[in-house]
């Protein structure tokens, strides 16, 4: 019995002196004054702030992203010296920046993808999905790749026509949060004659539009249009409105420019088909079209929009 109580004081004992000791270790590394590590006040985060990324040297501050149009691009084309067509609507913009800015300020990266679009007319041309397909790819590539080299530049997106459709895809996954990189990287993006463009969805700095997007238009008739365009399927609108990045897009279309601005009554579904595949008259003419933007042209609003961007304004 004796030997019992002698082993219980000695337990108590010990329980208290160790008790006595955390506390006093407690104390210490609270205190200013401690060598230990100071806890942390109520409410006060213990994580590190997060270091900013590294940028190599070689880094521009912007990269601005160019996706032309049908027939204006092809898939082994130069994207820093595009040769597939010179007449290429994009090339009045992209040109232009070249010459006003170096290389540190912006790396002018332009999609090649093959951008045709078949139909009755062009059988062996690659369908309407697959080139856009392709080229989405593309582009999701390049900004995958480049984000990761350069952590900090930030990127501005612009496309005519297909390629509007192709870069407002990528935004809108991008503004969304489901795109291949975050939308803060992004300062702007402007789709011009884009087929799946809306009123009120993004910004439009020109004069009004009252009609949709030809893949809106026609979506109820998706199937009769690939009677007449083989492959291209009208998918309506976008699901996220571009989410985060709606206070920086922008649409731009011509009044009439039936990619752009169809009627919202379908009317001859295979007319309208055919207005795809044709895509004339006003839809060829933004770099000098005055009736699109009060004042200028397409390219050249598109070129100070961008350079505004880049001089930080």
């Amino acid at each position: 019995m004796r030997k019992t109580l002698t082993i219980l004081a000695v337990i108590i004992v010990l329980v208290v002196v160790g008790g006595g000791a955390a506390q006093y270790l407690m104390r210490e590394t609270s205190s200013p004054s401690g060598d230990g590590d100071r806890t942390p006040a109520p409410g006060e985060s213990t994580e590190a702030a997060p270091e900013t990324p590294e940028q190599p040297e070689w880094c521009p501050a912007y990269e601005f992203i160019s996706a032309p149009g049908t027939w204006e691009s092809s898939a082994d084309d130069d994207p820093f010296n595009p040769q597939a067509n010179s007449r290429s609507f994009m090339l009045s913009i992209t040109n232009p920046l070249k010459e006003q800015f170096g290389e540190d300020q912006v790396r002018v990266w332009t999609l090649p993808y093959t951008a045709q679009f078949r139909s009755i007319q062009s059988q062996k041309e690659m369908s309407y999905d697959d080139s856009r397909n392709e080229g989405r790819a593309k582009l999701e590539g390049e900004l995958k790749w480049m984000h990761g080299e350069c952590p900090q530049t930030q990127f501005i997106l612009a496309g005519f026509s297909q390629g509007a459709v192709i870069v407002g895809d990528v935004a809108d996954d991008i503004g969304g949060g489901t795109g291949v990189i975050p939308a803060e990287s992004v300062a702007g993006v402007t789709a011009i004659a884009d087929g799946r463009r809306e009123n009120g969805v993004g910004i439009n700095p020109g004069y009004e539009v009252k009609g949709i997007g030809a893949e809106i238009a026609l979506q109820p008739v998706t199937g009769l249009v690939q009677l007449v365009v083989p492959g291209a399927s009208m998918r309506g609108p976008r699901p996220n409105d571009f989410g985060s990045l709606a206070d920086r897009t922008y649409q731009i279309c011509a009044p009439s420019d039936s990619i752009c601005d169809a009627p919202h009554n379908i009317g001859n579904a295979a007319e309208r088909a055919m207005e795809l595949i044709e895509a004339n008259g006003i839809h060829a003419l933004y770099a000098s079209n005055d009736k699109v933007i009060p004042g200028m042209t397409t390219n050249q609003w598109v070129v100070g929009w961008a350079s505004k961007i880049i001089n930080g304004g």
